[in-house]
C-alpha cells in the first residue's frame, strides 16, 4: 500500500480516563498501519480534511446481522418472549440464500455509514447464508468475525438443528470460510438454553483445536438465568456452565453480563474473557443495567456493542450515549458507589478497549492499524468556541445528525455513501 497522511482535528484515547487531541494534526499511514501522529506536515501525499473531526474506527463486539431486517421494531417484550415471537421467525427466513444476500447487502450498506470498522457478528444456523454474510462484509472492506449460530434444543422447528449436523456444519463453515481473509469465523453457540451439553462440549473442542474465537450471551435476563439453572443443575452458575465446556477463554466475547455474580466476575477475569456491553439493547428489552464501573475497577476486558436488533441503532455513537445514561441511572438508583461512566471512558470502550479483541486497533498510536473515521459535522458543531472534545461530545449526543464523511480500514478507503 502507498503511504499517505490524513490532516484534520484528531481525537483519540490511549487510556480510559483522558483524551488526546490535536488541531490540524497529521496521521501518517504506511502499509495499513499508523506510523506517526504529528502537528508537522509529513513528506507524504495529504488527504486534507482540515476542520473535520477525525476519530479512530470503532469496534462493535456484538451484533446480530440478520436482525437488521426488523431493527427498531417489537420493543414491547422482554428477551425470551421477544426471541420467540420476533427474532426466531425473522432468522428462519435466512434459509433462503437469495433473501440472505439482499438482506445482508442492505445491512452492510447501512453499516458503512456508521463509524464501525470492526465487528463480531452473529449469522444464523444456515451455513450458506452465513458465508454470504462473510463475503459481503469482506467486499465492503470490514474486518472482524462472523459466526454460524448453533441451536440444537429449545428452538422452533424452523431453526433447531440435529446435534451431529450442527457440529458437522460448523466444521464445514470453518473450512469454507478460509476463502475470506478479512472476515474470519467465530464459534457461536447462541446461548446455553439453545445448545445441548454435547454440542457445547464439541464446540469447545473445535475452538481449542483450531484456535478460533468464541462468542455467546451471558446473564442478560433474569428469566434466562433461571432457565439455565434448571438446565444445568450441576453448574454453580451460568458462567461456570460455559467454563465447563472450555468456552470461556481470552478469545471469547460474552454479551450483556447484566446480572453476573461476584464469582462469575472473578471467573471471567481469570479467563481473560471480553464483555460486550450493550446498554441500548438492555434498556429496550428491560434486561437491566450492567455494572460496568465494577467491571472496569476489577480489570475486566470490556467493549461496546449495538446488539442489533435488541439495540435500535447501528451507530456506536448512540451506544456511547446510552452507556453514560445507563451508568448514571445505576449510580442514582442501584449503587451510589458506582461512579457514572465519563465520555472518555465510553469512547475508549468503543475504540481501543473493544478494538483490542481484534489486535492493535482503535487508537492513533504508531503501530496500530489505520482504522480512521472522518465525521461530517453538522452546522454548529465546529465553531471557534467549541473544543475538539466538545465537538466529540456533540457527536455522541447528536449522533443522528452526524453522518460519516469517509472512513479507512487498515488504510483502505471505504465507500460510505
Amino acid at each position: 500500500m502507498e503511504s499517505f497522511a490524513i490532516k484534520g482535528d484528531l481525537i483519540w484515547t490511549e487510556k480510559p480516563d483522558s483524551f488526546m487531541t490535536m488541531h490540524d494534526g497529521y496521521i501518517t499511514v504506511s502499509d495499513g498501519r499508523i506510523t506517526s501522529v504529528s502537528s508537522e506536515r509529513p513528506s507524504a501525499d495529504i488527504v486534507d480534511r482540515s476542520g473535520c473531526l477525525v476519530i479512530p474506527g470503532l469496534s462493535d463486539l456484538h451484533i446480530h446481522a440478520p436482525q437488521y431486517v426488523f431493527m427498531g421494531m417489537h420493543m414491547d417484550e422482554e428477551l425470551l418472549e421477544w426471541l420467540e415471537k420476533h427474532t426466531f421467525p425473522a432468522e428462519a427466513a435466512f434459509s433462503d440464500t437469495g433473501f440472505a444476500r439482499e438482506a445482508y447487502g442492505s445491512f452492510a450498506e447501512a453499516l458503512l455509514k456508521t463509524p464501525t470498522t470492526r465487528l463480531s457478528a452473529f449469522g444464523t444456523i444456515h451455513e450458506d447464508s452465513t458465508l454470504i454474510l462473510m463475503d459481503i462484509l469482506g467486499k465492503a472492506g470490514f474486518h472482524g468475525y462472523v459466526g454460524k449460530v448453533n441451536m440444537d434444543r429449545n428452538s422452533p422447528d424452523s431453526l433447531v438443528e440435529d446435534t451431529d449436523e450442527s457440529i458437522a456444519s460448523t466444521r464445514s463453515f470453518i473450512e469454507r470460510s478460509s476463502a475470506y481473509s478479512s472476515i474470519r469465523p467465530i464459534i457461536t453457540p447462541r446461548f446455553i438454553p439453545s445448545c445441548s451439553d454435547r454440542l457445547l462440549k464439541e464446540l469447545g473442542r473445535i475452538a481449542s483445536g483450531l484456535s478460533i474465537p468464541i462468542q455467546s450471551h451471558l446473564d442478560e435476563n433474569r428469566s434466562e438465568i433461571e432457565w439455565v439453572a434448571s438446565l444445568c443443575p450441576w453448574a454453580r452458575d451460568y458462567a461456570s456452565a460455559y467454563d465447563s465446556f472450555s468456552l470461556l477463554t481470552d478469545r471469547t466475547i460474552m454479551a450483556h453480563c447484566v446480572w453476573m455474580t461476584d464469582d462469575e466476575i472473578d471467573l471471567l477475569k481469570a479467563r481473560g474473557t471480553y464483555i460486550a456491553h450493550s446498554p441500548t439493547s438492555n434498556l429496550n428489552l428491560s434486561s437491566g443495567i450492567a455494572p460496568v464501573r465494577h467491571f472496569l475497577d476489577k480489570g475486566l476486558s470490556v467493549g461496546l456493542a449495538t446488539d442489533v436488533a435488541g439495540g435500535s441503532s447501528l451507530s456506536l455513537l448512540t451506544v456511547m450515549q446510552d452507556a453514560v445514561k445507563a451508568s448514571k441511572m445505576r449510580w442514582r438508583l442501584q449503587d451510589d458507589s458506582a461512579k457514572p461512566l465519563g465520555l472518555s471512558e465510553v469512547f475508549y470502550l468503543a475504540s481501543k478497549g473493544g478494538g483490542s479483541f481484534f489486535g492493535s486497533v482503535g487508537s492513533f498510536e504508531p503501530g496500530f492499524d489505520a482504522d480512521i473515521v472522518i465525521l461530517d459535522e453538522a452546522e454548529g458543531f465546529r465553531t471557534s468556541c467549541h473544543s475538539i472534545e466538545e465537538r466529540l461530545e456533540m457527536a455522541v449526543y447528536r449522533s443522528s445528525e452526524l453522518p460519516v464523511k469517509e472512513k479507512y480500514i487498515r488504510g483502505i478507503r471505504c465507500t460510505c455513501s
